[in-house]
C-alpha cells in the first residue's frame, strides 16, 4: 500500500534553496504528508507556510495560528518548523512554501511542488457510448503490488461470463471488457477495489454515460376518438425512453407541425389549416447521440366545432284546421351540422301526404294543417360532439266536434243525478244546456241534479260552442225518474246478455255429450 511520504533533510549548507527537499514530492489520497525542514532549533521570529498564495500557519516561539480551511488537518514542529498535513485529497496537489524570519531580520525561503494521485484509477477506452454499438474496456490501475481485484456496480459485484464480459489481470491493474455495452451494465456508479495481506483500497466512484433508445413510443390516449370537439382540453402525448433525451417532433398526414416536445395540444392542431380534416397525427422521437429514430402508431381524428343556438321558427298567427299552411323552420348559429332529426311530440316527422321535409333536412312544411297536427315539435341538429335542440307549440284550431253526454239514464226518486258533457274542440269549447228544449242556467259541462224528482225526466241537450271556429255541436241524454224501488232488482242489458250466453254455451256442451256417447255404444245387429 501507499507509503506515508516523510521529506528528511540532513544538515548542510544554511542557503535558502537549501531548507526544503528536491521536488516533485507524490503522495496518496486519504494519506499523510511531512514536509521537514533543515533546521535545528533556529532562532527566529516567525517561520510562515503557504499553498500556492494562502497562508497555511504562522509559527512564533509563543504561539501557532492555524488558517480556518486546514484547522484539525495540519500540524508544525516547534522545534524546526517541519509541516504535517494529513488526510490528503487531489485539491492538496499544488506548490508549498516556507519563510523564516531570523532574529537578526534575515529571510530564508523555500518552495517544494506535491503531488496528490489516487492509489487506485479507473479510465475507460471511451469517454461514452452507445448501447449495443459500442466495445468498453474499463482499466482500474493500483499503485503498489496487490494481490486481489474487484469490479463494482454501486454495491453488487460485476459477474463476467468470458464471453460479453471478460476480465483480465495482472499485479498492478485489471480490465474489464463489456462488448456491444447494455443500459443496465454500467448504472453506475462503478467502483474498483485492491487487497493485498495488509490493506485494501477502493477507487473513487466512476460513471460511464451509455446513451440508447429512443425505444417504442406509447402514443396517449389509447383510444383516440374520430371526432374531437373544437376547443376542447385534449392533447396527444408521446413518451418513449432515451439517454440523452430524444427530440420529438410532430406530423399532421407526412406534413411536420410548428411544435417539438411530447405534447401535442389541440390548440396547435386548430391553428392548422386542414384541422377540419380527417386527419393522421404521429410523433417522431429522434436520439443525436445514437442516430436513431422512431415513429409512434397514427393516431387519425377530425376537429369538429360543436353545434351552438339552434332555433326555431314557425307561423305566429291563428292557424284554422282545413285552411291553414305551417312552416317550421330549424337553424344553428354556429357548428358543422351533420344529422338534422324533428320530432312531435317525441315520435320522428315522417314526410308524405301534407307534410315536406326539406331536402337539407332544415325545414317542415304541413298543408293543410288538422286538428291531429297539435303538438309539440323539435328539431334537434346534432354532430359527433354535439347535440342541441328547439322546439315550437303548433295549436290548429278546430271543433267543437264529437260531442257526447254521459251520465245515468234512468234514476230512481231522490237519487242524485250528474250529467257530463264532453267535446273535441281547440281552443276548448263553452257549455249550455237545454231540459226539454228550455235553456237553463248551467254553462259548465256538467249538469248536476241533488235530488231527482218526477219532473225531472225528459231530454237534456248540451251544446258545445268554440268562440274562435264560430262553430255548435250538441248531443241530447234522455233522463227517466222512476218510483222508489222501481229500479231495484232489475237486471242491466249486459246483465241479461251475459246470462242468455252462460246458458247457450252450457247446451251447446250438453249436446255434445250427447253425441260422444251415442258414438261409443256399439249397436246391436237385428240379425
Amino acid at each position: 500500500m501507499a507509503r506515508v511520504v516523510s521529506v528528511l533533510f540532513f544538515l548542510g549548507c544554511c542557503a535558502a534553496r537549501n531548507i526544503l527537499p528536491p521536488d516533485p514530492v507524490d503522495a496518496i489520497v486519504g494519506k499523510n504528508v511531512t514536509f521537514r525542514t533543515l533546521l535545528d532549533k533556529p532562532a527566529f521570529l516567525v517561520i510562515i507556510w503557504k499553498f500556492q498564495s494562502e497562508r497555511i500557519l504562522t509559527l512564533s516561539p509563543t504561539s501557532v495560528n492555524v488558517n480556518a480551511p486546514y484547522e484539525g488537518r495540519v500540524s508544525v514542529d516547534e522545534q524546526n518548523g517541519s509541516l504535517h498535513l494529513s488526510a490528503l485529497t487531489k485539491d492538496d496537489s499544488g506548490d508549498y512554501s516556507v519563510s523564516v524570519v531570523a532574529e537578526d531580520g534575515s529571510t530564508e525561503d523555500g518552495n517544494i511542488q506535491l503531488r496528490v494521485a489516487e492509489s487506485l484509477v479507473i479510465r475507460s477506452s471511451v469517454a461514452e457510448a452507445v448501447e449495443h454499438n459500442d466495445t468498453v474496456v474499463l482499466t482500474c490501475t493500483a499503485i503498489g503490488s496487490f494481490q486481489k481485484f474487484t469490479w463494482l456496480n454501486g454495491t453488487t459485484p460485476i459477474t463476467v461470463d468470458g464471453k460479453r464480459l471478460v476480465l483480465k489481470e495482472n499485479d498492478t491493474s485489471s480490465q474489464l471488457t463489456i462488448a456491444g455495452v447494455l443500459r443496465t451494465d454500467l448504472p453506475g456508479p462503478v467502483y474498483c477495489t485492491a487487497t493485498n495481506k495488509v490493506d485494501t483500497d477502493k477507487s473513487a466512484p466512476f460513471s460511464l454515460p451509455v446513451h440508447y433508445g429512443p425505444d417504442p413510443i406509447a402514443l396517449t390516449p389509447a383510444d383516440v376518438p374520430r371526432f374531437v370537439r373544437a376547443g376542447a382540453d385534449f392533447n396527444l402525448t408521446c413518451s418513449t425512453r432515451s439517454s440523452p433525451a430524444a427530440t420529438i417532433t410532430w406530423y399532421q398526414n407526412q406534413t411536420m407541425l410548428e411544435i417539438a416536445g411530447p405534447v401535442l395540444p389541440l390548440s396547435v392542431v386548430q391553428r392548422h389549416p386542414l384541422w377540419q380534416h380527417m386527419s393522421t397525427y404521429t410523433c417522431r422521437a429522434a436520439n443525436a447521440k445514437t442516430r436513431r429514430q422512431v415513429s409512434s402508431r397514427g393516431a387519425p381524428f377530425s376537429v369538429i366545432e360543436p353545434v351552438l343556438g339552434v332555433n326555431m321558427s314557425g307561423p305566429s298567427g291563428v292557424l284554422m284546421a282545413g285552411n291553414s299552411t305551417a312552416n317550421l323552420s330549424c337553424r344553428a348559429t354556429a357548428g358543422t351540422v351533420m344529422t338534422r332529426t324533428w320530432l312531435k311530440d317525441g315520435k320522428p316527422v315522417v314526410g308524405g301526404g301534407r307534410v315536406t321535409l326539406a331536402a337539407d333536412g332544415g325545414s317542415v312544411m304541413i298543408a293543410p294543417l288538422q286538428k291531429e297536427d297539435n303538438g309539440e315539435y323539435q328539431c334537434q341538429f346534432a354532430n359527433p360532439v354535439s347535440s342541441q335542440k328547439a322546439s315550437y307549440k303548433m295549436v290548429v284550431i278546430f271543433g267543437p266536434e264529437a260531442v257526447a253526454v254521459s251520465g245515468k239514464s234512468a234514476v230512481e226518486v231522490k237519487d242524485a243525478v250528474t250529467l257530463t258533457c264532453s267535446a273535441a274542440s281547440v281552443p276548448p269549447a263553452n257549455f249550455t244546456w237545454k231540459f226539454n228544449g228550455t235553456l237553463t242556467d248551467v254553462k259548465t259541462a256538467t249538469y248536476v241534479i241533488g235530488e231527482a224528482v218526477y219532473k225531472n225526466t225528459g231530454a237534456y241537450m248540451c251544446q258545445a260552442h268554440n268562440a274562435v271556429t264560430g262553430k255548435t255541436a250538441m248531443h241530447t241524454h234522455n233522463l227517466s225518474v222512476k218510483e222508489e224501488g222501481t229500479l231495484q232488482g232489475v237486471l242491466s242489458d249486459g246483465a241479461i246478455a251475459g246470462i242468455i250466453i252462460g246458458i247457450l254455451v252450457a247446451l251447446g256442451l250438453a249436446i255434445g255429450v250427447i253425441l260422444y256417447c251415442r258414438q261409443k255404444v256399439p249397436v246391436e245387429s237385428p240379425y
